[in-house]
């Protein structure tokens, strides 16, 4: 008896260490985390584009050793930019894969997809390519911005649009789904501000280049400027149509767009269209944060530069700061808490949680010269 007791006690001993250390995704040598984003279809440059960066700085921190001893184990998926796929994927990387966290998702309707399941299994998720409204009122706990949201870009579009050119009539154009209502939403929000209305509105279904009605609705409503709530390829087309029309409109993109992909598929067409960005330019900013950026796409063998890679890259290197911070004895806790407590100048783009969700609010004006895009004060 007295031995079956012993024993007992040595098991109870051994279950509550191992309870007490048990973390999904996380072991001696590994810290697991799961990806989701658009690798395929039309707006594959979008995924690419983000995994690009945050690869730079995974591959750089596990080559040094990684953190606390611990290499960091990227499971990467393929949502093709299609919500029931990315719903789909979510599941497998917290279920099947038992992933740490989540990072690195692109695409307001697809997150939007997944996020019942964070909710439902307490997974936080780090670093997504959008600034939807809908992850940000209400406050959910588990959702780590980076960048700054939809509302503050279309707020400086419009803003820009009716202080320096006097405009008044505005229209949005937008991709049919949460992702173009999102923008449009911004954007009504900011002209109601200044006591305007929407001049019209016209929309495409999304992974499509279908544009036509939509831009048919704007064109008869003859409005001064029109931002564009969507991805590179439909956009461009948009643009390139409304230059061979010879529509006289100010034209302006949000950065989810793709800039980089944008300005090649727009070629001449392109030139005076007006982008808000939520980082510093990938090919000239000064800051040490992007110049370590451009020196590291060099090394990798890759100089294609752009907004959304560059996004990947401060994403992920906030991702290792939190890692850090949150110790050796990791869990989603101590990650979620070093997280908020997190404030940092991350060699010139200041993230500062301050014991929110939300990391940063800059927003930047750019312009669409020849090849290049470059950072304006103002519109002209």
């Amino acid at each position: 008896m007295k031995l079956h007791l012993k024993i007992l006690g040595l098991s109870l001993i051994v279950l509550s260490t191992y309870s007490a250390h048990a973390v999904d995704g996380v072991t001696d040598t590994e810290i697991i985390i799961g990806s989701n984003l658009v690798l395929s279809g039309p707006t594959q440059d979008l995924g690419q584009g983000f995994k690009n960066g945050y690869d730079l700085v995974i591959n750089k921190v596990n080559a040094a050793g990684g953190i606390h001893g611990r290499k960091i184990k990227l499971i990467v998926k393929d949502d093709k930019y299609e919500p029931i796929v990315s719903n789909a994927n979510t599941k497998t990387l917290i279920t099947a894969d038992k992933v740490f966290s989540l990072f690195g998702y692109v695409g307001t309707p697809t997150t939007q997809a997944s996020v019942p399941l964070i909710v439902e299994n307490k997974v936080p998720l780090l670093g997504m390519f959008t600034g939807a409204e809908i992850f940000r009122k209400p406050v959910n706990p588990l959702l780590f911005h980076v960048r700054a949201s939809y509302y503050q870009e279309t707020e400086k579009l419009v803003k820009h649009f009716t202080e320096d050119l006097k405009l008044k009539k505005i229209a949005v154009f937008m991709q049919q789904d949460a992702y173009g209502a999102a923008g449009r939403d911004g954007v009504v929000a900011a002209l109601e501000s200044r006591g305007l209305k929407l001049a019209a509105g016209g929309a495409y279904e999304r992974n499509t280049i279908k544009i036509e009605a939509g831009y048919e609705s704007i064109k008869q409503a003859a409005p001064e400027a029109v931002i564009l709530v969507g991805a590179y390829k439909a956009c461009a087309a948009f643009i390139k149509k409304a230059k061979a029309d010879g529509l006289k409109i100010r034209i302006a993109n949000i950065s989810f767009v793709g800039t980089r992909s944008l300005v090649a598929e727009m070629g001449a067409d392109g030139e005076g269209t007006y982008i808000s960005q939520v980082m510093p330019n990938p090919w000239k900013s000064s800051f040490k944060v992007a110049q370590d950026y451009r020196k590291n796409m060099d090394a990798s063998g890759n100089k294609n530069y752009d907004y959304t890679s560059i996004e990947g890259y401060v994403s992920a290197l906030v991702l290792i700061e939190a890692l850090q911070a949150a110790g050796k004895d990791l869990t989603r806790e101590s990650f979620q808490n070093a997280l908020r407590k997190l404030n940092s100048d991350i060699g010139g783009v200041k993230i500062n949680f301050a014991g929110s969700q939300f990391g940063q609010n800059q927003v930047y004006l750019t312009k669409v010269k020849g090849k290049e895009v470059i950072d304006v004060e103002k519109m002209d």
